[in-house]
């Protein structure tokens, strides 16, 4: 497998984002395909909430949702890997991330950290420790268009009810290998699939934890995260969640008064 370069802010826009004519791509379609990645980061530390899939839900599957309800903080190790089909070989990276109920988290991707991303309720942000910079993308749901559709995956990953989780998924299949179960998802949002069609969620049939999750997005890459050295309900400092930057970061809002 070929190392991932971590520092790069610049990701692959899937042919659907990308511009006709043969000017550089808009930078709005960059942006737009770089929230959607950070989405990936979101739904790669999936917190159910005690609700059911209804009549698809398998007694297997409900069990493991049931057994969500008392996580409060989530921190492990991980081995993300990307499938690129402008690639013969997947770029892997490992890192570290903690998560906190409702919906803060904390990814560190490389070590040293190359780069960070942070969550907490107002806004998302990118860090990049050795360029000395920062991206800000604020999570208030007024913009319009693919932003607004972004938003909307971001949020599905953090269902608050049975309701809200029955509206958004529906699962495709459920297999049990070597001890630990896959199941696929598909969102039920028509914007939401456009971008991401389907997830796929491993756990452990033994003990029920989270052992990895896999993105398949609209250009035919994938994007999976393995978990190891889970801990639950640790004490998680608040400073982890609003990380300091120094005065020469140079902090910018790609998207500030883009559509």
């Amino acid at each position: 497998m070929t190392e991932m370069k971590i520092p790069n802010s610049k990701f692959q826009i899937p042919k659907k984002f990308q511009c006709s004519s043969s000017k550089p791509r808009s930078r709005t379609a960059s942006k737009i395909w770089c929230l959607v990645l950070l989405v990936s980061l979101e739904l790669g530390i999936w917190n159910f909430a005690p609700a059911v899939f209804a009549a698809d839900t398998t007694p297997l599957l409900a069990h493991w949702l049931n057994s969500q309800t008392n996580i409060q903080t989530w921190t492990a190790d991980f081995v993300q890997t990307r499938a690129l089909k402008s690639l013969t070989q997947p770029l892997t990276a490992s890192g570290h991330l903690w998560f906190a109920e409702p919906n803060r988290f904390r990814w560190e991707l490389g070590n040293p950290p190359q780069t960070i991303a942070v969550r907490n309720a107002d806004e998302m942000r990118v860090i990049y420790p050795k360029l000395k910079r920062a991206e800000v993308y604020p999570l208030n749901g007024s913009q319009a268009g693919p932003w607004r559709d972004a938003l909307a995956l971001l949020q599905a990953g953090f269902p608050r009810n049975q309701a809200e989780l029955e509206s958004q998924f529906r699962v495709l299949s459920e297999t049990v290998t070597n001890q630990t179960c896959e199941v696929a998802l598909q969102p039920k949002s028509a914007a939401a699939r456009r971008m991401m069609p389907q997830i796929r969620i491993g756990f452990s049939t033994n003990d029920l934890s989270l052992r990895a999750t896999e993105l398949h997005f609209a250009d035919g890459s994938t994007m999976r995260n393995d978990f190891t050295n889970m801990v639950l309900n640790s004490g998680l400092e608040e400073a982890l969640f609003a990380p300091e930057l120094d005065g020469d970061f140079k902090i910018i809002e790609p998207l500030k008064n883009k559509p």
